[in-house]
């Protein structure tokens, strides 16, 4: 697999300057927001069904960071999480495990021991998540204790009051510094695309996080009123698709808040497959950001299973 490095060559002159990457992310194509947003709810209305539904629902709880970022998290829900992560069925051993849970990073021994000797990874926000409004220093200090702690990724939050200003610099050296501060772990940017008010901006950081060594670039924080969406999914989907073609660096992308149903989550799949191709249908390089999802898709799966739905202890409330 072809692993991202900051400002791949065949883009290095891109990120020389100020100047040079401003014009670079000013020059990108505008986004038509009416064909955008059509396309999207195009691919959404796609059916599937039976054995198609049964792989996609399978696929789709093995993309799941399995997440809990709430300030009353304990050490005990957090190895309940990481139980279920490991084993989200306890009566059905063929339902997989999800990719990844994701905490804070003082949880993240804790759910390292959770997950021990399973495949599923320990994902640790960080950068004063979710406003990111700390110093540089204090960032890299927040991603070094995660890693030191055993998290095999972190997510972090751009500095969206730097980027909406146009000091797309500042933004791309932070990325560089927390990449190079997570060490092995694999990097996930999070533009909290609600806040970046147009298209042409998720547009624009994306291409930013992918030329600063992303691995994944993902949505949201599941913190604001907008998170993930079809539209801005798809329009990332498109950015890693065509960073691909340009640099030969292959990027992840991560939708995370408001994606509740197994519906939902076919829906996005759809678009991974219809835009980015089968190369991202994998947990490498998709993940959804969710909480309550895991419970409607293991829910379906038994419908799928059975032909009835399973009674309200069937899953675990979380």
């Amino acid at each position: 697999m072809t692993m991202p490095i900051a400002a791949p060559h065949a883009l290095a002159d891109v990120t020389a300057s100020d100047s040079t990457l401003r014009r670079f992310l000013h020059g990108l194509p505008g986004v038509d927001a009416v064909g955008l947003e059509a396309r999207a709810a195009s691919l959404g209305t796609r059916s599937i069904k039976t054995t198609a539904k049964a792989y996609a629902i399978d696929l789709a709880i093995s993309m799941v960071d399995l997440t809990t970022l709430e300030g009353a998290d304990t050490p005990g829900k957090v190895r309940a999480l990481g139980a279920k992560a490991v084993r989200p069925d306890p009566t059905d051993r063929t339902a997989p495990a999800t990719a990844a849970v994701c905490v804070y990073p003082d949880m993240v021994a804790t759910a390292k021991e959770a997950v021990a000797g399973s495949t599923v990874k320990v994902a640790s926000v960080a950068t004063a998540f979710p406003a990111g409004r700390a110093p540089l220093a204090v960032k890299l200090a927040d991603v070094r204790e995660a890693v030191a702690a055993g998290a095999d990724e972190i997510d972090m939050v751009i500095d969206r009051g730097a980027f909406l200003a146009g000091g797309y610099m500042k933004v791309y050296d932070e990325i560089v510094a927390v990449k190079e501060a997570s060490g092995a772990a694999r990097l996930k940017v999070i533009f909290e695309t609600g806040e970046l008010s147009t298209y042409d901006n998720i547009r624009r950081a994306s291409w930013l996080g992918m030329l600063a060594g992303a691995d994944f670039i993902k949505t949201s924080t599941g913190k604001v009123a907008v998170n993930a969406t079809p539209a801005n999914t798809l329009l990332m989907l498109e950015a890693v698709r065509d960073f691909r073609a340009q640099t030969g660096v292959q990027v992840g992308v991560k939708p995370a808040g408001g994606i509740r149903t197994t519906k939902d989550a076919i829906k996005f799949l759809v678009l991974v497959n219809e835009t980015a191709g089968e190369d991202w249908l994998d947990n490498h390089w998709f993940r959804f950001g969710a909480s309550s999802l895991l419970n409607d898709l293991l829910m379906q799966r038994q419908k799928l299973a059975t032909g009835r739905y399973s009674g309200p202890d069937y899953v675990t409330v979380d």
